[in-house]
């Protein structure tokens, strides 16, 4: 037999394993042999990456993880791998970029001054969702808390979304800090992050696969990239977690700055962590895909500052429209009708207290029509004034889509966001059962076009513990959303906003026919 022979029958046997070939569960629950099945099934695999939390003693920790229950008929390929999700301590890391602080600074509360590893933290699961639609929770105290790495597989896969939630009452990282932890991926947009006397800003890496990872990281501030002698070539170790201190990758010193985080090799989660003198401390999640629009849900009622930070990545300039959409409609921000974004470049603007007790949500989009110019986009968001101030960043979101979760949420102190920047829409909103107690709930809302709903979300009945709100898209034009935890401290406003892009629980299945002439010499 030819090579060219044997090898199209390799190439024919691979894609009968990912085209349908084998034998699929439809959503009516019949089993089909077709190759030509065209329908969206829920994914099998899914991972997920939390930074470590905090190196503060004071910190305590909350993980909140969750699978939303799958609707009754919807189809799973046969032979799935068995149920399971669980996230387990990483080796944790430290680059030897770590190791000093910002020149002629201190260290503070974050830095440790080893390019050794760690110890690696005993190899058992903090966190395990044993079933679809019942949130599970861990707690961790002090600041020797590792970075988590997980896994889900079968019905526990499609969704599954994990918060870490840290609260610091004291300390130059005081603040609440929330992260939904991410997928790995290749490529990360960070606007928002800062080289500011009195920032402090770490760039978290974690690789989660069996192979070391090798990441570059770019800092662009408002004349471009600035200079770096140490941000390329990073390596991250398999299986662990590396902080970078963002103040040791070049001298310059600049308030706002855009970081890029891309892979040579593998794949890594990458996610900022900000933390200000004055202002308190949050974590700072990469902005959706660069594109000509940005939409930034859920800016709180009593916000007294907000800050955005915008950049163009391609290779022309970006002339943005810029929107607020309230309760009532869309509106335009007197004094900062648009935002020109020079490419390459950081761009900002001070907005102040925009939203004038009103919740509402920041929309970005071309000045003229037909000449849209990707770009990524943050927010810096701070409530309270004087000494009792606190920040949180909301970055650019993807939307909604078909399903999205926010997985920690208490009795008190949680508002949903929902913004339709084109058309009106209508979702449902779902309260899971809680992690102790509590009965689910659900409930239907409807988004005006051009305006942000702020709701408190439904609170299951009998709530013991914490729970998960998820957000689908019924009808209308695409919705974004954000949810914010609020858990005031002696009068300081902690809050934490974390955005609510679609989960990616299903995946199509391309047709396919099985065609054997491709095998004939």
């Amino acid at each position: 037999m030819k090579r060219t022979t044997i090898s199209l029958i390799a190439v024919a046997t691979a894609l009968a394993a990912v085209t349908g070939f084998a034998t699929l569960s439809a959503p009516d629950g019949t089993e089909s042999t077709r190759g030509d099945l065209a329908l969206p099934l829920p994914v099998e695999r899914s991972s997920q990456l939390c930074p470590a939390p905090s190196s503060s003693e004071l910190a305590e920790t909350r993980y909140t993880s969750f699978t939303p229950a799958r609707e009754k008929g919807e189809g799973q390929t046969e032979g799935a791998e068995a149920d399971s999700a669980e996230l387990r301590p990483s080796a944790a890391v430290l680059a030897d970029t770590d190791a000093a602080p910002a020149k002629g600074g201190k260290k503070k509360d974050g830095d440790k001054a080893s390019g050794a590893a760690k110890k690696p933290a005993p190899d058992k699961a903090v966190v395990v969702v044993k079933e679809p639609g019942k949130p599970v929770s861990a707690e961790a105290d002090g600041g020797e808390a590792p970075a988590l790495v997980g896994t889900a597989t079968g019905s526990l896969a499609p969704g599954w979304t994990t918060q870490q939630t840290t609260s610091i009452p004291a300390g130059s990282g005081r603040g609440l800090l929330g992260v939904s932890c991410t997928a790995p991926d290749t490529d990360f947009w960070f606007p928002g992050a800062s080289l500011a006397e009195g920032r402090q800003d770490y760039v978290h890496l974690t690789n989660p696969d069996e192979s070391g990872a090798v990441a570059d990281i770019e800092v662009y501030g408002k004349d471009g990239v600035l200079g770096s002698t140490l941000s390329e070539g990073i390596t991250v170790p398999a299986g662990s977690s590396v902080p970078v201190l963002l103040s040791t990758l070049t001298a310059d010193k600049a308030d706002d700055v855009t970081v890029h985080v891309t892979t040579r090799t593998g794949r890594v989660g990458a996610v900022v962590r900000a933390a200000d003198e004055a202002e308190g401390s949050d974590w700072l999640a990469a902005s959706a895909d660069p594109d000509g629009t940005a939409v930034l849900p859920g800016i709180p009622s009593d916000a007294t500052s907000v800050h955005l930070v915008a950049f163009a990545p391609g290779d022309d300039d970006a002339e943005l429209k810029v929107q607020l959409a309230s309760p009532t409609g869309t509106i335009t921000p007197a004094g900062h009708e648009t935002l020109h974004v020079k490419s390459g470049m950081t761009a900002t603007v001070d907005l102040a207290d925009v939203t004038k007790n009103e919740a509402g949500s920041l929309i970005l989009g071309p000045a003229e029509k037909g000449r849209a110019t990707p770009v990524v986009a943050a927010l810096r968001v701070v409530r309270g004034k004087g000494e009792k101030k606190e920040i949180a960043f909301i970055p650019a979101a993807a939307p909604v889509g078909e399903r999205a979760t926010a997985a920690d949420n208490r009795a008190k102190g949680s508002i949903l966001s929902l913004i339709a920047p084109g058309k009106a829409a209508e979702v449902r909103v779902t309260a899971s059962a809680g992690t102790e107690a509590g009965a689910q709930a659900v409930k239907t809302y409807s988004v005006k076009a051009g305006t942000t709903l702020a709701i408190v979300p439904p609170v299951p009945a009998g709530l013991k513990g914490s729970y998960a709100v998820t957000v689908e898209t019924l009808s209308g034009g695409p919705v974004h959303a954000s949810r914010t935890l609020e858990i005031a401290d002696n009068g300081v406003p902690m809050f934490t906003v974390q955005t609510l892009p679609d989960d990616r629980g299903t995946v199509v299945v391309p047709e396919a026919e099985q065609d054997l002439s491709v095998l004939d010499d």
